[in-house]
């Protein structure tokens, strides 16, 4: 098991460690400021910014705001990495949208 454990720290190290721009903070809150509601369900609670395409992956497009979309921290983890943070939704803008307006638009 502890195998097992270690292993699963250094694939997440590997993947999802990739260091953040000095800057990303700043661009985080802006974006969110601009854009103060989920895309999924319209909540203004518990706001993230979430990367259309990892910026582990994409290290340039780290601090594009082309990139990013603002979800509340449940939708993040559902739309923007279907439950698992080693996955991202390529979709999620598309995705978003579909179901925002379906909340939107029920009765």
């Amino acid at each position: 098991m502890f195998t097992w454990l270690t292993n699963l720290f250094d694939r997440a190290t590997i993947r999802l460690g990739a260091a953040r721009s000095p800057q990303w903070r700043e661009v985080r809150n802006k974006f969110i400021k601009e854009h103060p509601l989920c895309a999924v369900c319209g909540t203004k609670k518990k706001l993230e910014a979430h990367h259309v395409r990892p910026y582990h992956e994409f290290p340039a497009l780290e601090l594009d705001e082309s990139n990013l979309i603002v979800l509340c921290r449940e939708h993040h983890f559902l739309f923007g990495h279907f439950l698992s943070w080693f996955s991202h939704n390529p979709d999620v803008v598309s995705d978003s949208k579909i179901w925002y307006d379906k909340i939107k638009g029920r009765s």
